[in-house]
């Protein structure tokens, strides 16, 4: 065994990681991190499909004979993202606090409580919605999750290498997104779980009745939710050098860049995780002839695919420049659902109101990748700007106060982020509720995109930039 690290056995922690030292990750480092990346992807994914379990669940509410108005569905909708972007704030701190392993077994496992909630209160269609509304409020559970994982990887690996694994880890945990979309419909069909998933319902379409288990899109998960918090619990590590206080990483709040980089990922995240929310519920009201469930799904998918190679893009040609351009397409992205609105000029057209939306799924995914890929070069230049070259310990230092920044900054504009996942859907429904349609919202939407492509050219992307990245 080498004597550098503790082995990586079910509670022990790792008391040297230098993943930049290219012989200890070639000897070992890499081999671990990998092994914790893999058990960090399957739960983001469970924390996915719990948060955005609503966005499916709300669309078939009505047809249960819950009698809730459409706002109040576009609230069910847009809870889970309003709780989840809060509790990000605080699980953007708890890893070097409590320790990777830890947090990500414990977080993993109070999926249950929503999941479960969920799974018996839509069995009775007298439950009554403040019931509901808390429901999707615990579902931010699983948004909260994703500044916590994605802080706990990035101490895993060396900046190089940064990028990609974080592109992996918040790529494919986002396809929980679009899975809990695609897999809800068909689950629903059958009485997978015998006695103890409860009785079905009955809904009625076309004139005919069809029995349909609600309760599946929920209990689904419960299993893999279990199985997946003991597997982070025996398998994963925590990591000595990750360890730090709260004053050590609220050095964040008097970085420009951090609050900067917030508004850029609100711009990539913030917008994925908000148009998924959306999504079927906007389908729904625009074009009621066309069954929602059956095509939403795919939006998220593209984005979660593509996430990765965001990261990978942004590692080979620098993150601002791919962040640049991301934002001028998803701005047209946004005319093009405009043009192809019911009330556009071209009097609505499914096609290219979908093409146009599946065009912003695939920005957001790059966005998401490469606005990730920024942070922890910036955070590690400004820790390194910050050192006094004639102090041999100086660089290490650096180094390890760059990480603490980088991995805090990751997490709290993830937490900002997400209030995208309220405030989109949230704007439909207002913009429904007050001008009939959702062209103010969709406007609102390319203004904020025109200012995120200001900043983003002023402060990392321009000749001379003062950060370059």
């Amino acid at each position: 065994m080498n004597s550098r690290t503790l082995p990586a056995s079910p509670g022990r922690t790792l008391v040297i990681w230098t993943p930049e030292d290219k012989a200890f990750w070639a000897a070992e480092g890499e081999a671990v991190a990998k092994i914790n990346l893999w058990i960090s992807v399957p739960a983001l994914f469970l924390a996915f499909a719990i948060w955005q379990v609503w966005s499916v669940v709300a669309v078939t509410l009505p047809s249960l004979g819950f009698r809730y108005s459409t706002n109040q569905l576009f609230w069910l909708a847009a809870a889970p993202a309003l709780s989840g972007a809060t509790l990000r704030i605080f699980y953007s701190f708890m890893v070097p606090l409590v320790g990777g392993r830890r947090w990500t077994a414990i977080s993993t496992a109070t999926l249950l409580i929503p999941a479960i909630g969920i799974g018996f209160a839509v069995q009775d269609n007298t439950t009554s919605y403040p019931t509901m509304l808390v429901l999707a409020l615990l579902c931010g559970l699983g948004g909260g999750n994703f500044s916590s994982s994605m802080a706990n990887i990035s101490f895993f690996f060396p900046k190089e290498r940064k990028g990609s694994a974080l592109g992996v880890n918040a790529g494919l945990g986002n396809l929980g997104v679009s899975v809990v979309q695609f897999l809800s419909p068909l689950v629903v069909t059958a009485g997978l779980f015998g006695i103890f998933g409860g009785d079905p319902q009955t809904i009625v379409k076309q004139g005919e009745t069809f029995p349909t288990w609600t309760q599946n899109a929920a209990f689904i998960w419960v299993p893999w939710i279990g199985i997946t918090s003991l597997a982070a619990w025996f398998g994963m590590n925590d990591l000595a050098s990750a360890r730090a206080s709260f004053a050590d990483q609220a050095a964040i709040f008097r970085r420009g860049d951090n609050w900067m980089m917030c508004l850029l990922y609100l711009g990539t995240f913030g917008s994925f995780i908000g148009y998924a929310a959306g999504f079927p519920l906007l389908i729904k009201a625009e074009f009621p002839g066309v069954n929602p469930l059956a095509y939403a799904w795919l939006g998220p998918l593209v984005g979660a695919v593509v996430r990765p190679f965001g990261g990978w893009l942004a590692d080979r040609n620098g993150g601002a420049r791919v962040t640049l351009w991301n934002f001028v397409v998803m701005a047209l992205a946004v005319g093009g659902v405009l043009l192809f609105l019911p009330s556009g000029p071209l009097g609505g057209s499914f096609a290219g109101f979908f093409l146009s939306f599946l065009v912003l799924f695939f920005t957001t995914g790059i966005g998401n990748g490469s606005t990730f890929r920024m942070i922890p070069v910036i955070f590690q230049t400004l820790a390194q700007q910050r050192i006094d070259r004639r102090d041999p310990a100086g660089a290490e230092r650096a180094a390890r106060e760059g990480n603490t920044e980088a991995a805090a900054t990751l997490g709290f504009t993830a937490a900002m982020a997400a209030y995208g996942g309220f405030f989109i859907p949230k704007s439909y429904g207002s913009s429904i509720s007050l001008t009939g349609g959702p062209e103010a919202a969709l406007y609102v939407f390319i203004a904020f995109y025109l200012l995120c492509i200001a900043v983003t050219w002023w402060r990392y992307a321009r000749a001379n930039a003062p950060m370059p990245c």
